[in-house]
Order: structure tokens, then sequence, then C-alpha cells
């Protein structure tokens, strides 16, 4: 039961950041880059307290750590700048489904050998992300947005790989976080930025509570998760993000992200949930 709540918890703190963004962004009270920045400086503070308070050093020069920070750097750019136009949902969506797709195509390309049903499923998937990404009235976004939002998604999934390497996840996380904020400035420091109080609370709940906290949270219950039970229960990550942005922010379901959601939740739950793949480790 500890295990459910806590997974639960999780879950649900992932589904927030694309409501709190979104939240942000379209009401005017703090621009994308700003709101970037500022939940990037609040993750890093919060996970370098967990890391203090825990015991260990900052890795900031450990192995991969560029191509980590520079991969943090890209979602986080891309999340924010998408959520302009995205709905919360459809941006979760397209978000959680270049994700899977990216990182099942690179277990193929490192030598797996997928099964029938793993392509049927990562097809169908990929059927489902084309179809949310296609632009139509009141799909709730654009096409640049859906672009963003598959940025994102290439950097979270390179960012994922990287990190596979780490012995320490919380320690790796931290240190790219304080990494990537200086990469986060040079990138989007300019003219435009504006944050209301309003505008940066949220960007500090994002960055400190349901990034921060949440990544520390995952990396507790992930052990305790089995290799295939950890990827189907995000598939609930864009359902709640979904449901959210309709209940709190007024966002309509479609029958588009509907369908768009059946066919990629659908096809991945295939995939993640059948027989392990056998690798070539030459």
């Amino acid at each position: 039961m500890r295990l459910a709540l806590l997974t639960t918890l999780t879950m649900i703190a992932f589904a927030a950041n694309s409501v709190l963004n979104r939240l942000a962004v379209d009401s005017g009270a703090i621009d994308a880059s700003s709101f970037a920045m500022i939940r990037v400086l609040a993750g890093a503070v919060v996970l370098c307290m967990i890391l203090t308070v825990r015991g260990g050093g900052l890795p900031i020069a450990g192995r991969g750590r560029l191509i980590g920070a520079a991969s943090l750097s890209a979602y986080m750019i891309g999340f924010s700048l998408a959520y302009v136009t995205l709905d919360a949902g459809l941006g979760a969506l397209i978000l959680f489904g270049t994700v899977q797709v990216v990182m099942f195509g690179w277990s193929g390309l490192r030598g797996a050998t997928p099964s029938l049903r793993q392509l049927g499923g990562a097809s169908v998937a990929f059927v489902g992300l084309l179809f949310a990404l296609w632009p139509r009235e009141g799909a709730g976004g654009d096409l640049a947005g859906a672009v963003l939002m598959v940025v994102a998604g290439l950097g979270w999934a390179i960012y994922s790989i990287a990190g596979r390497q780490g012995a320490d996840p919380l320690a790796t996380t931290a240190a790219n976080f304080v990494v990537a904020l200086p990469m986060l400035v040079v990138l989007l420091s300019g003219t435009g930025l504006y944050a209301a109080p309003s505008g940066i609370a949220l960007a500090i709940t994002s960055g400190a509570v349901t990034s921060g906290l949440g990544y520390a949270l995952w990396y507790h219950v992930l052990r305790q998760l089995g290799a295939q039970s950890a990827p189907v229960v995000q598939l609930s990550v864009p359902i709640i993000a979904i449901a959210a942005g309709a209940l709190l922010l007024g966002e309509t379901i479609t029958l588009t992200i509907v369908l768009a959601a059946v066919l990629v939740l659908g096809g991945i739950a295939l995939t993640v949930t059948a027989p392990a793949v056998q690798a070539d480790h030459r």
C-alpha cells in the first residue's frame, strides 16, 4: 500500500509539471524562458539540499555530465516553450510518446531483438504520436508547439539513456541541474523576460516540488518497482495531465486527444509488457 501511494504521488508530480507550466505561461504571469530558468534553479537547490542531508558529493565533473546537462536543457527549453500554445494534456502525451518511441528505437540500435508484439506496439504508438502531432482545428495546440515538445521528448530520452550509466541517480540529477542552469541562462536570457510573483511561485513549485522532490521520490520507488512495472506505471502520467488540464485549466478533451491517447498509450503498453528482448552484447 505504501509503495502504491508513493508511486501515485510521483506520477501526479510528473503530470503536475505540465499543468503548472501551462497555467503559468498561458495566464501571462511569466514568460516561458523565465519559467524554465527558475524551475531549474529551484530544482537544483532542492536536489542539492537533499543530497547534503543524505550525504555524498556533487559529481559536477562526472562522466557524461555535459551530455546529461545539455539534454536536460533541451528538455526544459522545449517543454516550457511548447506550453505557450499546447494544452497541458496534449503536451504530456506528445512528450511521453516521443520519449518511449525514441528509447525503444535506441534499444534496437544497441542490438536488442524486438518481438513481433513489441514491433507492433511501437508502430501503434508511433501512429498515435503522428496523429497527436497533426495540426487540426481545436486540437489544443499548433505544429510549432508540437515540434518543440518533440524536442523536449528527444532531450528527455537522451537524458534517460545517458543516466543509466550513473551509479547514483540522485547525485547525477543534482549535478545535471546545477550544470544546466548556466546553459539555460546563456540560451534564454534576452529581451522579453518578465515574471509576476504568481508566475515565480508556480515556477518554483514546479522546480522544487514536482521536479526536485518528484525526482527524488521516483528514485526511491524505482528500486522497489520491477523492470517492467516502471514503464507501465508511467502510462498514467499523460492521463493524469489530460484530466487535470480539463478540471483545472478548462481544457477540452477532444476526440483527437482521446484517440491519440488510446493509440500511444495502448501501443506503449503492448511494448513494455512484452517479454524482455534479447540483446546482442558483443
